[in-house]
């Protein structure tokens, strides 16, 4: 007798030691698996279960790292500010994450002035030390967050050693390091305590690559940040990713900035912040970002 066609697509896309774990957290069987759109790294799909349960499943068989335990962890830090939604963690292994199902909606008419105020208020759940237990991902690429002993309370030392030394190490090794962007990373480096003075701050806790397509609209009509880079930081770092590709509103900001008050300055300090993402936007995706990668380093020299 010829399986159902779900239990078909159930066993070309999940292995068997995949779907029985699930089941056995769950406590149900999966009864269908729907493809849905919008993952670059990974597949994702929508499950549901004999028990009438919605769940979203992210499966990468082809990359070699803990990038799921590792989202995993990301959210589970960004749930604990209790300032905006993420989804629930169900499950995580190295090759699939389990997560909450959510569903979308329109925005909601306070969708922008609302984001902008809960994204503050996560910004103020603070840590005593910058960076994070353990080091992540920025993309595919690995996120250095664990700071050596001058670096933990040392926010200059930490995002230049961190975040822009390491992604030009990178483009070295990936080999886009122009005498151009070596002799610029260098002059840099002796500016950037001027660059940065003035706007010291607790550590944060950062979404980490918060841009238009790492949050969604709930049902509610409010924000839920997904597909987190977790480390505690400046959170000017995380308003410049936003500003880096668009798709956040004057009102957002508005909003932000009259809950949680910017220091004098921010504008200016923008472009270092910008630098992080395009440095590994060059190393991702090739030499399409070299310029602006210039054009941001230059600004400041």
């Amino acid at each position: 007798m010829p399986l159902p066609a779900y239990l078909m697509e159930l066993r070309k896309i999940l292995n068997s030691r995949i779907k029985n774990k699930i089941e056995d957290e769950l406590k149900t069987s999966i009864i269908s698996l729907n493809s849905l759109s919008g993952g670059c790294i990974s597949n994702a799909y929508r499950i549901k279960t004999a028990d009438d349960r919605a769940y979203l499943l992210k499966i990468n068989d082809t990359h070699e790292g803990d990038m799921f335990l590792k989202e995993a962890n990301g959210l589970i830090e960004l749930k604990k500010s209790g300032a905006i939604k993420v989804p629930e963690v169900i499950m995580a292994e190295r090759n699939f994450i389990l997560l909450e199902f959510i569903n979308s909606s329109n925005k909601s008419k306070s969708f922008s002035r609302d984001f902008g105020i809960k994204f503050s208020m996560m910004h103020k759940y603070n840590s005593k030390t910058f960076g994070f237990f353990e080091d992540n991902y920025i993309g595919a690429n690995p996120q250095l967050n664990i700071p050596e002993k001058d670096e933990q309370t040392n926010w200059i030392k930490f995002y230049f050693n961190k975040r822009i030394l390491y992604q030009f190490k990178l483009a070295e090794k990936n080999g886009f390091a122009t005498e151009e962007l070596m002799q610029g990373i260098s002059k840099l480096e002796n500016k950037i305590e001027e660059i940065l003075s003035g706007s010291e701050e607790l550590p944060s806790l950062l979404h980490g690559d918060l841009w238009s397509g790492n949050y969604m609209v709930d049902e509610n009509g409010d924000a839920c940040l997904i597909d987190p880079a977790v480390y505690y930081g400046h959170r000017e770092a995380d308003l410049g990713m936003t500003r880096l590709f668009g798709g956040f509103s004057s009102e957002f900001y508005n909003s932000y900035n009259e809950n949680f008050p910017l220091r004098e300055g921010y504008n200016y300090r923008e472009n270092i912040y910008k630098l992080y993402h395009v440095l590994n936007h060059l190393n991702l995706f090739g030499r399409g970002y070299y310029q602006q990668a210039i054009s941001l380093i230059y600004s400041y020299l």
